[in-house]
């Protein structure tokens, strides 16, 4: 998938420094010079030495970068009050819902508790109250250690089984086991290896009877060689009690290599499909399983049928986006005797000019069926909407919209009985909630929204925040939403001094400031609640976050104007959002951070590498810096279709042009940086991090002391976590306390105890 969310007992497991002391400099790198040529380019790689991690020099030296690290980490003086404060803001705001799913009258849901390294899976009568809840899973009683976590769990439709993916490490490669939701007893006859991975992820999906599923399965040790295993996915089927060995293949011999499947079925156990894309980059084919047991190919890649859901009304509902790259919804009539085509889909709700359909193939999002109506989630530049249509005749009827908070997202939509649907609704300046949307009275009555018992506590002594989107210009004069988060003092204070210096109080004009980005693979950054917001804005400080190109809120042209050759819009409308901060008046340069991950590591790079003086310090995390190289990795080739391949002479061109490994120039002054990588990750190689790393402390290592000398360069690998995904509570938290001391560190902040002020 895409390269995405303490107790000091048992912290983060870095990897153990060597028997020397704790370096005050960078570890000297070799350089070992590789030549390659692409398109009659000569390429000089210094450090591909680094990328064999079976190496144990390449271990040492990772060693020694984590001791230089922690040298510099352990020693700034905030330290234990700012591992308390994020502490307190993981446990101290009681437990919270992460994840709801509905069957046979039962509400399943993953919750996070106080101290717990990993969320558990429970089962609720109501959503009214939480009186009668029980734990059907707690992976920390499978895992002392916390490094168990699921990927994901999917309740069969008699409520009485869940099948859970679970997997160690951060790996993300986990297998199926199906739990007794009264007892919690595993039925291990029934588990099924290697349904996930970090790679092309995974989905399952029960019949209609509750007795088998359907799950998409990796190829087994021998059936292709070792390095194939995490590729060529297939969709096979379970029937429970039966032996493993024994299921039956459905589809998928003819998906591409880098397939990734989501599978549904319909509620009446006739049809099942399967929405298949290649790779990350937004293309899909659509198969569909007549009653009659026969696989059909539904729609091809040049059709841009980009989810598909089945309805309540014998049809299944589609989201195009051929001619309409905002989105629009058709619907298929499904009849038994009758081989389904495209060609028999109507549309029935056209492609608005003001708004795109929110797809998301990992999260299934985009549209939502109930009995009679259809809700569809809309993207409207970063925060989202869920509009609702009466269905009647095959026709869909407008009915209004789901009320939300402002400049907020809904976001995981569950259909209930009749046509209600429960969702969350999360913004920058506040906790999320679950919320219960009911139809009114009248079908053309859009309905009303009642809370439900599972809401996040704000945390303690949290700041009065308040939000502003503001449009920052990009090169090329394209607007780009800036969403800026603030004490609401702050704001105040500022337009008081018309974006001039000022202090009032605590508050000073300009502020310390982080911009946040990501721009890629078309997701939507949207809207949501987090740690990292309120450890900023408690000190008085400014959290930002940029709904760049690359991503999806526009549509697919804001997707399509920042991938492949087209990356540097990108970096253009994240330098411009942070300019737009400078320039306003909210920071200054010397005030500035920035920081992003994965994909939004890659922004980090070119940022750093193409305007230098842009900010005074960088956090990068599991980033991919070496874009010539990033292809070869175990999960590269998913990413060819967002990113381009070398072995095209023009992608070549846009690769090379800001491949931020390729444009570290010795002896300039970059800002500090301090790179997160995580030993584990299936999805972004930590050899990006490695080289990088290398790289620039050896371009830094000739900057004069007459400028400053070199800024500091950090490296810290966990050897516990992987691209973040299931990382252990305790492991996050150390983390978080490493990134923010850093932060504060690098920008003057003189952190205090919000209980202090």
């Amino acid at each position: 998938m895409s390269a995405y969310r303490p107790r000091i007992a048992a912290a983060a497991i870095l990897f153990p420094a060597l028997a020397f002391a704790a370096p005050t400099t960078p570890p000297e790198t070799t350089m070992k010079p590789v030549t390659d040529e692409y398109h009659g380019i000569t390429v000089v790689d210094q450090y591909r030495w680094l990328e064999d991690w079976d190496n144990p020099v390449v271990k040492d030296w990772s060693a020694m970068q984590n001791a230089y690290t922690r040298a510099y980490l352990d020693d700034i003086k905030c330290v234990p009050a700012l591992r308390e404060r994020v502490t307190e803001l993981e446990n101290a705001v009681g437990p919270r819902y992460l994840t709801v799913h509905f069957a046979a009258g039962t509400y399943f849901a993953a919750k996070s508790v106080p101290e717990a390294q990993q969320p558990l899976i429970v089962a609720l009568p109501s959503l009214s109250s939480t009186d009668g809840e029980h734990v059907i899973i707690d992976p920390n009683k499978l895992d002392k250690e916390g490094g168990t976590a699921f990927d994901w769990f999917v309740p069969s439709p008699d409520g009485k089984l869940i099948a859970v993916s679970l997997s160690s490490g951060g790996s993300e490669a986990g297998d199926a086991r199906i739990f007794d939701v009264a007892t919690g007893k595993e039925r291990t006859q029934d588990r099924v290896a290697h349904v996930n991975g970090g790679t092309a992820g995974g989905s399952l999906a029960w019949a209609a009877d509750s007795k088998g599923f359907y799950y998409t399965r990796y190829p087994r040790p021998g059936e292709r060689p070792e390095e194939d295993l995490d590729f060529y996915t297939q969709l096979y089927f379970h029937k429970l009690g039966e032996p493993v060995d024994q299921d039956s293949y459905e589809t998928g011999k003819d998906y591409p290599k880098i397939a990734e499947i989501a599978v549904e079925v319909s509620h009446d156990g006739h049809w099942a499909l399967t929405n298949v894309q290649n790779g990350d980059g937004g293309e899909f084919i659509q198969d569909i399983r007549t009653p009659d047991g026969k696989w059909v190919r539904l729609t091809d890649w040049e059709d841009r049928i980009v989810e598909a859901r089945f309805g309540h009304d014998d049809a299944a509902y589609l989201v195009s986006r051929k001619n309409a790259l905002m989105g629009k919804v058709l619907r298929l009539p499904l009849k038994k005797g009758e081989t389904p085509t495209l060609a028999n889909a109507k549309e029935i709700v056209p492609e608005q000019a003001d708004a795109s359909i929110e797809t998301s193939f990992s999260d299934r999002t985009g549209i939502y069926l109930t009995d009679s109506r259809l809700f569809v989630l809309y993207q409207v530049g970063g925060p989202n909407e869920l509009r609702v249509f009466d269905i009647a005749n095959g026709m869909a009827k407008p009915a209004g919209k789901v009320d939300a908070e402002p400049i907020s997202t809904i976001e995981q939509v569950e259909a209930l009985n009749g046509n209600a649907v429960v969702y969350q609704n999360d913004s920058y300046i506040r906790p999320p909630a679950w919320f219960v949307f009911k139809p009114g009275d009248k079908m053309s009555s859009a309905g009303a929204v009642e809370p439900t018992a599972l809401k996040q506590a704000p945390p303690p002594n949290m700041p009065e925040l308040a939000v502003r989107r503001e449009m920052a210009v990009s090169k090329d004069g394209t607007k780009v939403p800036v969403n800026i988060i603030a004490r609401k003092a702050f704001f105040e204070a500022f337009d008081k001094s018309g974006g001039k210096p000022a202090q009032a109080g605590r508050v000073n004009v300009p502020a310390p400031t982080i911009v946040y980005g990501y721009g890629g693979y078309g997701v939507n950054v949207s809207p949501a609640f987090s740690r990292r917001i309120v450890l900023m804005t408690e000190q008085d400080g400014v959290y930002v976050v940029a709904n760049i190109r690359g991503g999806g809120e526009y549509g697919e042209r804001w997707h399509r104007e920042g991938n492949l050759t087209k990356k540097q819009n990108v970096f253009d409308d994240f330098q411009a959002a942070c300019k737009h901060m400078i320039e306003r008046g909210y920071t200054t340069r010397d005030k500035l951070a920035i920081f992003g991950g994965s994909n939004g590591g890659l922004l980090m790079g070119t940022t750093f590498t193409q305007q230098p003086d842009l900010c005074k310090c960088v956090v990068s995390a599991v980033g991919i810096y070496d874009m010539l190289r990033v292809e070869l990795s175990a999960n590269g080739a998913f990413n060819i279709t967002e990113f381009g391949t070398v072995k095209d002479k023009a992608q070549f061109d846009a690769l090379y042009a800001y491949s931020p490994y390729h444009h570290i120039k010795s002896g300039v002054k970059y800002p500090a940086i301090l790179f997160l990588t995580g030993a584990n990750d299936p999805r972004v190689d930590p050899m990006q991090s490695r080289k990088m790393t290398a790289a620039i402390q050896a371009a830094e290592s000739s900057v004069p002391q007459s400028e400053g000398g070199p800024s500091p360069v950090y490296l810290r690998t966990s050897g516990n976590t992987g691209h973040g995904m299931g990382t252990p509570l305790d492991a996050r938290i150390e983390e978080t306390v490493d990134t923010f001391a850093y932060l504060f560190d690098q920008l003057g902040v003189d952190y205090k105890s919000p209980d202090a002020k």
